[in-house]
């Protein structure tokens, strides 16, 4: 009886050291497998944009209100006919409802009116378009519409030319490859220089695309770039 108690006290804790054993060395192989590194990786295209958004806006101002109105279809109409023969389709083009300020209003019934013109008016036509090129080409000839008496407001920030490109879609999947494929290689290259060996990955994010203007002046080519950052787990 006793020896069968010594026996079954031995096999107890022979497991009880055993078990520790295996935990202590699961703890150390788990720490082992948490050593990581995050990386980042840069893919980056230059695209010509393949749309254009053109406002033309001009000004004017009269006594009367019946006559700024007529002033202003007459010149959209000269607008619309320089435009077409630029080459841009009817559907490309919009007009905008015109913009009237009465100076009297805003004045208060200031009496140096009699002497003013009391009614201001701004007319946008807008090309909405795909012909980029068109539009790049067209912008210089706008001085022919000075020529016919158009006060164009061209340096207004709001009526300066856009160009965007709309097919970030099908950039997506290659440039996602090569941010990833960057990553993977900045990882190999700690992993080496700290002798490690690179295993799975842990944690992955891909950033948020953007798009600009390669720089000011060429604003119809755009930079596309997305940062995808990775996390891979260490081995020795």
């Amino acid at each position: 009886m006793g020896n069968n108690r010594l026996a079954a006290a031995l096999v107890l804790a022979f497991g009880m050291v055993a078990a520790a054993w295996l935990l202590a060395d699961g703890i150390v192989k788990f720490k082992q497998f948490e050593r990581s590194v995050e990386v980042k990786g840069l893919a980056e295209r230059e695209v010509p944009a393949d749309t254009a958004i053109w406002p033309i806006a001009f000004s004017e101002a009269d006594a009367d209100l019946t006559r700024l109105y007529q002033t202003l279809q007459g010149k959209n109409a000269v607008i619309i006919d320089f435009l077409e023969a630029q080459g841009f389709k009817p559907a490309e083009i919009s007009v905008s409802a015109p913009s009237i300020t009465d100076r009297q209003a805003q004045d208060y019934g200031n009496a140096d009116l009699a002497n003013r013109l009391r009614y201001t008016g701004k007319s946008v036509v807008t090309v909405y378009t795909r012909q980029v090129d068109a539009v790049r080409r067209a912008m210089p000839e706008l001085s022919v519409l000075g020529e016919q008496g158009i006060a164009l407001n061209t340096g207004d920030y709001e009526n300066r030319a856009r160009f965007l490109f709309t097919g970030l879609n099908t950039l997506k999947p290659a440039m996602i490859e090569e941010a990833t494929r960057n990553a993977r290689q900045a990882a190999d290259k700690f992993a080496k220089d700290s002798d490690s060996s690179l295993g799975k990955i842990k944690r992955a994010s891909q950033g948020q695309f953007s798009i600009e203007d390669r720089d000011e002046s060429t604003a119809h080519v755009k930079k596309v770039r997305v940062v995808s950052t990775v996390n891979y787990f260490l081995a020795d």
